[in-house]
């Protein structure tokens, strides 16, 4: 077909994609091109005088410009003008002239396709003619319920008897879907054409009804809501003047007559704040928002108890008697807490107790070790309530500080909730898990703890809602975390940590019989005379059925043990005690739980054990050794963090230098040799033992995450051994870092470590020399009672004591 003077077709013409609709070929549009690839295609047309198909893109490929982003159909037309303008986009003016289609892709850039010209079918006269006019009659339909067609449209649409015209037209105006669009666009047959836009026209009307009808409601509603405000408005002036409206009046005054009572106990500044809320809450609506949001400000702030105080004096054999009799040994932990209220209890009594707070108390520790239960035998003693804030995960700051009150649903922090729950200013508040809070876009919950917990700044500590000071300074902070280590240093330097270490066996065995046994029996019911169980079955429940460095597990044991005695005591009445015993402990516990291997005390080459701390207690720590012939290298695996492998790669180089020095003796058949050294008998240094071998080191249980120094002198004698292929005595531990001079440096958690050694029966274990003179009078005495601990300074000692010389 020949469209104009431009030509026949199909005919291979640049392509510019349309992001937003379909263009018509009635319509002379403008079109600004950003993108280099429509620029080209315009730039192209004009130059070779040659027309353009303007095709959309489809659905969720806007901003695409490639062939299979586009719709196959478009507008063939002419650009009439082009104008560069100065952001860079350039304005063309666009005359649509037929709708076509893209056949295929020719060129990608500048986007040129095949195109031929859509013709439409020849239709019946008198059929179509009735099918136009339900079309008007839609239109005129839809025009009275929307804006869509302007009037001099209308005309147009009803005095024109071009048919596709008329289609083209409707379509432009009304807010079709790109695939509905194109489904009207590329249909040849105008009988088809015109029964689709009917459907389309249809739903349009349906929809742009029940928008209408949808305002309507809208409107009659404000009306209404304004009616019922002047309506309620009229009453109130009637009741005002019959004088009934009395009770927002009393409401009112209640909050003056406990403003009044409160009045010498509070602040200036807390007394003026809460007084003009009052005054302001008296001149507010009742039914606005602002009036709600003021009379909650102050049910809080009233509830506040300004100067109430537990009253009991402060005594340190109080503190210390509920300690004892809550705890099993935590001798230097109750030694610190006592000292603390020594020094509390003295200023109080010389007169300036109020104004000295001094530290804040950190429990620090594994799970399950009694930091919670140490705060709540504090608060026991001392007779004061205890507020538990759980800090585990809080991200918010507002949750301690308070929201202010322009926000929707805004309350006090947690702080000032927890004395008003305590109806006291001096209350036990325990921050439980503080090394577990969370920084995040809502603040950084550390930066407020740091006002609450120090002393110097606390009396004046500003909760944002309320919007005035309280006094903080005679309440008794006491925080519990699991690793001091995850605490920010300004936090940590508020705060004197008190560690409180893993339970030795012998010390689990106490506490289970003391308080957990008869704890778990009353609360299930049980009498003491009705249970029992022997010494051994209790031990061999500690060591085999828990892994744990607190008691938590061995309550929940212990609770599994009562549940079934007391079923078996419901279902045979005859029963009137039950014995549990070496015997038949199984009967009433599902499995045991691996808890730390026993040695094995026979001598291996290439296995050491090290010591390692845990956030839940000590552990020993196999370290696995092999060497294959190669070129010197060190492959290291088990999940090792940075530091540890820096750890071994120091040992590697100070067993090097033992090796050159000679201190470290190889045997010359450890050398591997080459076929022409081994033909020519050629004598090799031993230093060539680590040039020729290929070390891995491997740290079992390599799924959990590893890191530190203090395995320096472990990984030392892992790679002596399998170098020189002496054996390592399998019933000594050791923990300690070391130097590349190879001096032993000292280490943290030696106690937990040292319980470890003594739950794995280990005869002997290795610790620097530092620890030994500074920390051994931290370590239980039965466990100093069944190990030797040495101390050592130096790697030479360390493999005197480790090593097996073959005889």
């Amino acid at each position: 077909m020949k469209l104009s003077n431009y030509g026949d077709f199909p005919a291979d013409i640049p392509v510019i994609a349309e992001d937003e609709l379909f263009l018509y070929p009635f319509m002379i549009s403008p079109l600004f091109l950003s993108d280099e690839n429509n620029i080209n295609a315009a730039t192209l047309a004009m130059e070779d005088s040659s027309l353009v198909i303007v095709c959309p893109t489809k659905p969720s490929h806007e901003g695409e410009r490639n062939y299979d982003s586009l719709y196959d159909a478009g507008v063939v037309g002419s650009i009439m003008r082009k104008v560069a303008l100065p952001d860079g986009r350039v304005k063309v003016l666009f005359q649509g002239l037929a709708r076509a289609k893209t056949l295929k892709e020719v060129q990608a850039t500048p986007l040129i396709a095949n195109v031929d010209i859509l013709e439409s079918t020849n239709v019946e006269s008198l059929k179509i003619d009735a099918i136009l006019e339900i079309v008007r009659e839609k239109v005129r339909t839809l025009s009275g319920v929307s804006n869509y067609f302007p009037p001099d449209l209308l005309r147009t649409i009803e005095e024109n008897y071009d048919h596709n015209r008329i289609i083209d037209l409707i379509c432009s105006s009304v807010k079709l879907k790109k695939e509905q669009a194109y489904k009207l666009f590329v249909e040849i047959n105008t009988e088809k054409r015109f029964l689709l836009l009917i459907d389309y026209l249809i739903e349009e009307i349906e929809a742009n009804k029940l928008q209408k009808e949808i305002r309507s409601k809208v409107h009659t509603h404000i009306e209404k809501v304004n009616k019922e405000y002047f309506l309620k408005e009229q009453l109130k002036q009637i009741q005002k003047e019959l004088g009934t409206d009395t009770a927002r009046d009393e409401e009112i005054e209640d909050y003056r007559n406990k403003l009044q009572a409160k009045k010498g106990k509070m602040g200036e500044e807390a007394y003026k704040e809460i007084s003009k809320q009052i005054e302001r809450f008296s001149r507010m609506h009742p039914d606005s928002s602002d009036a709600s949001m003021t009379q909650t400000y102050l049910d809080w702030t009233l509830e506040i108890p300004f100067g109430e105080n537990a009253k009991k004096a402060l005594k340190i054999k109080d503190v210390e008697t509920q300690l004892n009799e809550d705890h099993f040994s935590l001798k230097k932990p109750k030694e610190r807490i006592v000292e603390y209220f020594a020094v509390k209890e003295l200023l109080e009594l010389r007169g300036s107790g109020s104004d000295s707070a001094g530290a804040i108390l950190c429990f620090s520790g594994p799970p399950g070790v009694g930091k919670t239960s140490l705060a709540n035998s504090i608060a026991e003693a001392l007779k004061r309530p205890l507020i538990r804030i759980a800090l585990g995960g809080l991200e918010d700051v507002n949750e301690l500080r308070g929201h202010r009150r322009t926000y929707v649903g805004a309350m006090p922090g947690r702080i000032t909730q927890g004395l008003i729950d305590a109806k006291k200013m001096n209350p036990v508040v325990v921050l439980d898990e503080i090394d577990k809070v969370s920084r995040s876009q809502r603040g950084d919950p550390t930066a407020a703890l740091l006002e609450i917990l120090d002393p110097e700044q606390n009396k004046e500590f500003r909760d944002y809602y309320l919007n005035f000071d309280i006094d903080l300074s005679k309440v008794i902070f006491i925080a519990t975390a699991n690793d001091v280590s995850r605490i920010p240093t300004p936090l940590r330097d508020r705060m004197e940590f008190i560690t409180i270490s893993s339970y030795t066996p012998q010390e689990k065995f106490e506490i289970a019989k003391r308080y957990l046994l008869p704890q778990e029996l009353k609360k299930h019911g049980l009498k003491k005379s009705e249970i029992s169980i022997s010494d051994p079955a209790l031990k061999e429940l500690i060591h085999s059925y828990t892994r744990e460095a607190g008691v938590r597990n061995l309550r929940r044991r212990i609770a599994d043990m009562s549940r079934k005695v007391a079923r078996q005591m419901l279902e045979n009445s005859a029963t009137d005690k039950i014995s549990i015993s070496l015997k038949n402990l199984k009967d009433f516990f599902d499995k045991s739980v691996f808890e730390i291997e026993k040695t094995t005390k026979v001598p291996v080459v290439g296995v050491v054990n090290g010591l390692a701390w845990t956030a839940v207690g000590g552990d020993v720590l196999k370290i696995e050794s092999i060497r294959i012939k190669g070129k010197g290298t060190l492959q290291l695996t088990g999940s090792l963090g940075d530091v540890m492998k820096e750890s071994a790669r120091i040992a590697m180089s100070v067993v090097k230098t033992l090796i050159d020095s000679k201190k470290l003796k190889i045997s010359p058949e450890n050398v591997p040799l080459t076929f022409k050294e081994n033909e020519e008998n050629i004598k090799v240094d031993t230093s060539e033992v680590y040039k020729r071998y290929d070390l891995h080191i491997h740290v079992p249980d390599g799924a959990t995450p590893k890191d530190g120094p203090s395995a320096g002198i472990a990984m030392v004698s892992v790679i002596a051994s399998i170098l020189s292929g002496e054996k390592i005595r399998s019933e000594i531990a050791m923990t300690g870092e070391v130097s590349l001079s190879g001096d032993v440096l000292p280490i943290g958690g030696l106690r937990e470590k040292l319980i470890a050694a003594h739950k794995a029966g280990m005869s002997k274990v290795l610790i620097p020399a530092k620890n030994y003179e500074r920390d051994l009078e931290d370590i239980p005495k039965e466990v100093k009672d069944s190990i030797e601990i040495v101390g050592v300074t130096r790697v030479e000692e360390v493999l005197k004591h480790i090593l097996v010389k073959e005889s």
